[in-house]
């Protein structure tokens, strides 16, 4: 008999072959039977159309991204927005004909977690449920896992039952019950690097500091730590960690849905050891402390393959880190959902098929503008088309276009490359930013000669972005000539769905909202409680709030008298322009988002009536 020993929680064991390991009581395994899997998947999407969650154009889109990316229908299902990831989950358990477990409904008791070593559950994404004559029942997100529950089986030394839950749900319920993330009471995920007494900076240059170690880097407590804040970063669905020295302390802060969060305080002695294990995985130059610097770093976080962009800044208490996280499934959308109304979407499929003029989207940074012309460029690529984008830098890389990254070091900036482009015959062109007057006219020039352009200004709002092309020394009659339209958006938290309520503003709100009685009467008002799945918060995710200015023959004409944007403005809400402030109560009077999520991000003006 063959014998092998494996390493399990560092100790070693005997391998039980293969052939004397129990058998699942299920066998929908698709690695081993892909057609029973087909039929598996066929049948939970079905049970989703009977039950009007899906339509049958929706599952074409999802099954053609599956077939992309190589990920199972069920995900891209969620990913595109058709179903939630509860929905899809209790689908597939009613198909297997397994027991769905809403873990926002249920207490596990604490000597049933006992039963899993910690590693275990978060090695498998997989949760102690209860116990049973001996045997151990789990929460598991996939109903055909056989290799996952023979594993368990043998570790556990337990016959193993299996009901399902939703892999988020799962991932926080491990998080909670082990004591790392959720919760008030939960220690947090750093807190034993922060209560030892450990020298970190020796501990960098032994174990972590450079390539040539001895092998067992990571098990350098800097070197966890660092993994550590990325992965409960991801855990949490934030889009930026900030690590910022202070006097006496460093704070670690997470951006989650576009509001930062304090997540720990850590000992200064700890900031030196934390930067320049920062700057070795984005291989930056750790000796430089003077100067800003920037690097990227590419991470595997489950099954999420992430990119994280790095910039480092010399400031009077020390160095400050801001990682960003870029997840490539976030810019894999369509146009339908980035939160337009039904006329605007029309508009702007419409708008993004022409074949020339400049299409502008305007915001302040974070408002989501580089995922809205993503979601754009998404919708035009394909076959018979050439895509070609200048972006400082490449944050998301997008297959079937040809992207170009401006190097200012070497004189490639992004002027230059327009001119270069236009000369590869493209049918659409993404500027990343009309940031200086050589570049508006470039891509000026390029929309007149025939290509649609699509750029980004940073502006309040969509009127204002004619003035400040104006005021950059483009003569108003190109500007005129060429803008067909401009976008201004904002990015307001949405309400969670697991916990969200009705709700009965007051009057007062009414009234500062400017509601009339016909529009209350009709309104649904939501706010969320707060709950597990949002941290508390009430909110969970993000919508976009748009105004879309359209650039007609009488705006043409208002350009080239050089009028004010406040004219402008007037003529397009009288023409029918929805504004950013009008979009969002809109969404409030649906049960999107509340009044004060509109209020942080967009301002009631006198013509808001």
């Amino acid at each position: 008999m063959c014998r092998r020993w494996i390493k399990i929680h560092s100790q070693f064991v005997f391998e039980v072959p293969r052939f004397f390991q129990p058998r699942a009581r299920f066998v929908h395994d698709s690695k081993v039977q892909p057609n029973m899997a087909s039929k598996k998947i066929q049948g939970f999407v079905k049970i989703l159309i009977d039950t009007g969650v899906i339509t049958d154009d929706q599952v074409v889109d999802a099954e053609s991204l599956a077939k992309q990316t190589g990920k199972p229908v069920a995900n891209t299902l969620v990913q595109l927005g058709y179903a939630t990831e509860e929905e899809v989950m209790r689908a597939l358990a009613k198909h297997n004909r397994m027991e769905y477990i809403d873990l926002n409904q249920i207490e596990i008791p604490e000597m049933v977690i006992e039963l899993m070593p910690e590693a275990v559950a978060r090695e498998n994404t997989v949760l102690p449920l209860s116990e049973s004559d001996g045997g151990l029942k789990v929460l598991m997100s996939e109903p055909g896992d056989v290799d996952t529950v023979e594993k368990l089986r043998f570790i556990l030394n337990r016959d193993v039952t299996v009901a399902l839950a939703t892999r988020s749900s799962i991932t926080l319920a491990i998080n909670r019950m082990y004591g790392q993330v959720e919760g008030e009471s939960a220690d947090s995920i750093l807190q034993e690097f922060t209560d030892t007494a450990i020298d970190f900076t020796e501990t960098v240059d032994d174990g972590g500091g450079g390539e040539g170690g001895d092998g067992d880097e990571s098990s350098a407590p800097i070197v966890r730590l660092v993994q550590l804040m990325i992965t409960e970063a991801v855990q949490l669905r934030a889009s930026d960690i900030h690590v910022e020295p202070f006097e006496d302390r460093v704070r670690i802060r997470y951006r989650i849905d576009g509001v930062l969060h304090e997540r720990d305080r850590l000992p200064k002695r700890q900031l030196g050891a934390i930067i320049s294990r920062i700057k070795i995985l984005s291989s930056i130059d750790i000796a430089e402390k003077r100067r800003p610097q920037d690097g990227r770093i590419k991470v595997n976080v489950g099954e999420k393959e992430l990119d994280l962009r790095v910039s480092i800044i010399p400031t009077s208490m020390g160095q400050s880190a801001v990682l960003r996280l870029l997840d490539k499934d976030n810019i894999r959308i369509g146009v339908r959902q980035l939160g337009f109304s039904e006329e605007m979407y029309r508009t702007f499929n419409n708008l993004i098929r022409r074949p020339n003029g400049i299409i502008l989207v305007t915001g302040p940074t974070g408002s989501g503008k580089t995922t809205t012309l993503y979601a754009a460029l998404n919708g035009l690529n394909r076959p018979d088309r050439k895509i070609i984008t200048a972006e400082d830098p490449v944050e998301y890389y997008l297959p079937g276009i040809n992207q170009v990254e401006v190097k200012h070091r070497i004189g490639l900036d992004f002027a230059r490359i327009i001119r270069s482009m236009l000369r590869q015959a493209p049918n659409v062109i993404l500027v990343g930013e009309m940031r200086d007057a050589e570049t508006v006219s470039m891509g000026i020039q390029a929309s007149l000669t025939g290509h649609l352009v699509f750029s980004t200004l940073h502006t309040n709002d969509a009127p204002t972005a004619v003035t400040r092309m104006i005021d950059m020394g483009v003569p108003g009659y190109l500007v005129a000539s060429s803008v067909v339209a401009i976008l201004a958006q904002r990015l307001v938290r949405t309400i969670c769905p697991k916990c969200r309520a009705r709700h009965t503003p007051s009057e007062a709100q009414i009234r500062e909202a400017g509601l009339t009685p016909e529009q209350v009467k009709g309104a649904t008002f939501m706010r969320g409680k707060g709950c597990n799945s949002c941290q508390k918060s009430g909110f969970r995710g993000r919508v976009g709030i748009y105004e879309m200015l359209i650039v007609d023959s009488k705006i043409r004409e208002m350009i080239f008298a050089n009028a004010p944007a406040q004219e402008i403005r007037a003529y397009a809400m009288s023409a029918g322009m929805t504004t950013l402030y009008q979009d969002g109560i809109n969404k409030v009077t649906k049960g999107f988002t509340t009044f004060d999520e509109v209020y942080r991000v967009a301002k009631r003006t006198e013509q808001d009536v």
